[in-house]
């Protein structure tokens, strides 16, 4: 068997919850404006409960896969529909928000670029498309694949899983549904049971807001171990419009607890770096100093900030 080819999966159709129908809402054309927004916003209700019951398996994915991050692994998403297009998101927010490099945050989808906006035919039935993907990539052993699937049957990142672990990368499947082959087929396996939904089958719902909310979670809590973050204040930030560049003035303000015309020195003279302004001013040191300070500790702003020195403003 070759590492995209799918195992025998003679289980029925029918064990994919997301698939089921929704009896309480076999009504749901009758239902005037607010019952429709009613029952819409109330069964969003289950996917923060199903993202809640996951939280011991994100814990182990997010330990599993910092290590490799520290190493200078990538995090590469590889979905199909929804769930691809919630990678790509993940994948691209990375960046802004975390000043993670672009090139370390890889996004497959089933159908490539076009599949963002249009269905492609076919693409999500193909594990080898899945598999070739994932070779394209140049997934390597410190890599993290993350295979995202509602159905948690769906071909393409089923054979992009496979393919990244035969390469020794850390793999980690999400599905809504207990017993879906791919959370068999991965390292870190992450179930979001959320059940039948409103709209039969349409999994861009719950489903969809369950894996965003595990996608968010997983992303950023290895954000903030990897020094991303100070305290709460993301002081990586990349100011690239003006809405950010006040963003990060506010953010040097607050760490460093100085007025805005200190914080707007600081924030110039180490070339909007946020983090490298809050290390200079609390512990009053230059820009070059600030960031030597912060390489020695990988970037760490709180351990940066712990030597002697150290200006409590």
């Amino acid at each position: 068997m070759t590492t995209s080819q799918a195992p025998d999966d003679t289980r029925p159709p029918d064990f994919r919850q997301t698939e089921a129908l929704a009896p309480e809402h076999a009504h749901l054309d009758t239902l005037d404006v607010p019952g429709l927004v009613r029952a819409f916003t109330d069964d969003q209700l289950r996917a923060v409960q199903a993202a809640q019951a996951a939280a011991p398996a994100l814990s182990r994915a997010v330990e599993a896969a910092l290590p490799r991050l520290q190493r200078g692994g990538r995090l590469v998403y590889a979905g199909a529909g929804t769930s691809g297009r919630l990678g790509v998101l993940d994948a691209t927010e990375l960046t802004p928000t975390f000043s993670w490099p672009v090139e370390r945050a890889v996004p497959l989808i089933a159908g490539g670029e076009k599949a963002i906006r249009e269905a492609v035919e076919g693409a999500e039935d193909d594990a080898e498309l899945g598999a070739a993907d994932v070779r394209a990539a140049g997934v390597g052993p410190d890599d993290v694949v993350l295979c995202l699937a509602a159905s948690g049957t769906t071909p393409y990142p089923r054979g992009a899983a496979r393919q990244a672990r035969a390469l020794g990368a850390l793999t980690v499947g999400m599905a809504n549904n207990p017993g879906a082959p791919l959370l068999a087929e991965v390292d870190c396996p992450v179930l979001l049971d959320t059940g039948p939904e409103v709209i039969s089958g349409s999994t861009r719902l719950k489903a969809g807001t369950a894996q965003k909310i595990a996608l968010n979670t997983l992303s950023s809590a290895l954000m903030v171990r990897l020094g991303k973050v100070y305290g709460n204040l993301m002081v990586d930030v990349r100011a690239s419009n003006t809405k950010l560049e006040a963003r990060a003035l506010r953010l040097v303000q607050h760490g460093a607890g100085v007025d805005e015309p200190a914080a707007r020195a600081a924030l110039t003279a180490a070339g909007g770096q946020v983090k490298t302004a809050i290390v200079m001013l609390r512990r009053g040191v230059g820009a070059d100093e600030a960031a030597r300070l912060l390489d020695g500790v990988q970037g760490h702003a709180r351990a940066a900030l712990d030597g002697p020195g150290e200006v409590t403003g």
